[in-house]
């Protein structure tokens, strides 16, 4: 039987959707093998996972944008990890079962990421799930990105669901702040790669989960 209050599930994808991790992670201890420089540990760069190239550049570098070299090692980041974007990287234990159960509640699902669309496509292809969720939006497919709200609403416009019959998963601040401005439920993948200074108790979201399972239980 169809939910009676949502319509719509929306995922982040890096932490959230799938376990990404240890494909940056081998990629970005490539490039630094390549630069002469020692590896990172998986523990020390798994919280900064969801943050993005700028966030895992600055542990294995310690640099930000501002710095002269930020762009091309940016670059050469993004190329290695997209050689390797499928080796370990798989939707987290409970996921496709969860998909399966949307599915056959006539409930639709997509993909809310900043990830560029030329690492979101071939990594949801690879995963075999592409043509199956309703909208994928990268952090390029629109001119904003999280924690701005279109994102989000264009996943509701592609997948004919209004915001507020949709629900939004992820597991950084960013995420909760773009479903809020785009009014959808929020929850927290506390799975998800979460660092120590973070506070989700002060997010502001509508509940938090420890497994992609519990989310039935929000529709």
């Amino acid at each position: 039987m169809k939910s009676n209050h949502t319509d719509c599930v929306l995922f982040d994808l890096d932490g959230t959707f799938a376990d990404t991790a240890q494909d940056l992670h081998y990629a970005l201890n490539l490039q630094l093998e390549r630069h002469g420089r020692e590896p990172v540990s998986f523990q020390q760069l798994r919280p900064s996972v969801s943050h993005g190239s700028r966030a895992m550049l600055q542990v294995g570098f310690g640099i930000d944008p501002e710095h002269p070299d930020f762009s091309a090692l940016q670059k050469e980041f993004l190329d290695l990890y997209l050689q390797n974007i499928a080796q370990q990287t798989k939707p987290f234990e409970g996921m496709l079962e969860l998909l399966d159960e949307l599915e056959s509640l006539a409930i639709r699902w997509g993909i809310v990421t900043n990830k560029p669309a030329r690492l979101t496509d071939p990594l949801m292809q690879k995963l075999g799930l592409q043509q199956r969720a309703s909208a994928v939006i990268s952090g390029d497919t629109t001119p904003y990105a999280k924690p701005h709200p279109e994102p989000i609403l264009q996943a509701c416009r592609e997948s004919d669901a209004s915001p507020e019959r949709t629900l939004y998963i992820g597991d950084a601040q960013r995420d909760i702040e773009a479903g809020r401005n785009a009014g959808t439920r929020t929850l927290i993948a506390m799975f998800g790669y979460l660092g120590e200074t973070d506070k989700p108790e002060t997010w502001q979201a509508d509940g938090r989960i420890d497994h992609p399972a519990q989310i039935l239980e929000w529709l």
